[in-house]
């Protein structure tokens, strides 16, 4: 009988991928710990940072606006 193909939560893949961007261990340290294969450790940290790249270019692209609440309050006496 054939072995079940096991799937990976997205959760579990984040903490793979942090623990290798970390640089702290091989990627063959990683996927021993954390049981997969080496190409799944380097696969899950190559679309990390893709995605990292991508939502960064993303908010670099929206203008930036202060709503009233949010900037500092106003004092009474100007500043010196």
């Amino acid at each position: 009988m054939s072995r079940k193909r096991r799937a990976f939560g997205a959760s579990f893949k984040a903490k793979v991928a942090l623990a290798a961007c970390r640089g702290d261990k091989t990627t063959a340290q990683l996927a021993s710990q954390f049981s997969v294969h080496t190409s799944q450790v380097t696969a899950w940290k190559k679309q990390l940072l893709s995605q990292e790249t991508s939502s960064m270019l993303i908010l670099s692209r929206r203008p930036f606006h202060l709503s009233r609440s949010s900037r500092a309050p106003r004092t009474a006496e100007p500043p010196q």
